[in-house]
């Protein structure tokens, strides 16, 4: 699914659990997850490298069977989707043992990663990835799927600043398998918070359903980190940091960075609203005021682009005034002056 390199030109097997699943080679191991590892994989049809993520075989039989159902439902809730900023499903399987998924492979890294090693997205940039991101997560609505798991860690940048949202693992999904322990509102695995809690909506961290309105909760706890550096909510303990969640609000953003647009932070604390009766009623309303901001930002700076040569060409016409007006001096004082000398002789 990713990779900060290119593939390289010469496939190795070295550490590789398997040369190939399906139609797809492996050439090298390019990261590790929860539910197991990602290889740099090579699709000889389509000629193309592709990402393959492959369960870990190394868990008890009950923890194996609920990991893949979790596979199976990331193949069925992102492969019935196609938008520019969802990651593509190519292909899912299990075979001798092995469960995989080949997925598109993402050159760049991930937001929690460009986070963590203290990239600054500036205002319009923020802006832009989250704007892509509630596009993305409309369109996947509309298409009855849940990510419910939005965070930075699965917000994958590209290195065009083009925005991906990756691991639909614990996505609701209309024909995903039933999974009596990840329906809750809290998704837990063998009694443990799957995920990073800081981004989980209140009714999540209560144990109540789930709707589109929590993906939005996520987006906009997210923008809160890229706009202020710093988590809405935080505490070494589980249980407090899920209470802060339900029931406390975050620090003000003004409070953080007085830098950031009324307009901007508005947007923010709409997504973030306890209450989803109180939020963003759509990902698709939040994509349209993120698109009105950025509407705005361009018209200020072209009209700042008028004003700027505006002030240019006054400039430059008062610079083509001034030899024109010393001209015309200097042949009055030089007619005055012909006509004193006529005068005196």
């Amino acid at each position: 699914m990713q990779n900060n390199s290119a593939p390289p030109s010469t496939p190795t097997d070295n550490a590789l659990p398997v040369k190939r699943v399906g139609r797809f080679y492996l050439s090298e191991k390019i990261g590790t997850g929860s539910n197991g590892s990602v290889y740099l994989g090579h699709d000889p049809v389509i000629d193309r490298s592709v990402a393959i993520k492959i369960l870990s075989p190394s868990m008890t039989a009950v923890d194996k069977r609920q990991r893949e159902q979790q596979f199976i439902n990331e193949a069925r809730a992102a492969g019935r989707l196609s938008h520019p900023n969802i990651i593509t499903i190519f292909d899912a399987s299990s075979e001798g043992g092995t469960t995989f998924i080949a997925m598109e492979f993402l050159q760049g890294n991930d937001l929690r990663v460009l986070l963590s090693e203290g990239k600054n997205f500036d205002i319009i940039e923020t802006a832009n990835i989250v704007q892509k991101i509630s596009d993305a997560l409309a369109y996947a609505h509309e298409h009855g799927v849940i990510h419910r798991d939005i965070k930075p860690g699965n917000i994958f940048i590209l290195p065009n600043q083009q925005p991906k949202v990756v691991d639909f693992g614990i996505a609701r999904a209309p024909n995903r398998l039933p999974d009596p322990m990840s329906d809750q509102g809290v998704t837990l695995f063998n009694n443990n918070i799957m995920g990073t809690p800081n981004y989980m909506s209140p009714e999540q961290a209560t144990g109540q359903p789930v709707t589109a309105l929590t993906d939005v909760y996520s987006l906009g706890a997210v923008m809160y980190e890229m706009l202020t550096k710093q988590k809405p909510f935080q505490a070494q303990d589980i249980n407090k940091l899920l209470h802060l969640i339900a029931t406390k609000n975050p620090k003000p953003i003004p409070d953080i960075n007085p830098n950031i647009p009324v307009s901007l932070t508005k947007i923010v604390m709409k997504a973030m609203q306890k209450n989803p009766a109180d939020r963003y009623q759509s990902a698709a309303e939040m994509s349209a005021d993120m698109t009105k901001f950025l509407e705005r930002d361009k018209k200020l700076k072209r009209k700042r682009g008028r004003s700027n040569n505006s002030h240019g060409a006054s400039e430059m016409q008062t610079s083509l005034e001034e030899p024109t007006s010393w001209i015309s001096w200097a042949a009055v004082i030089i007619a005055t002056v012909a006509i004193l000398v006529y005068l005196i002789r």
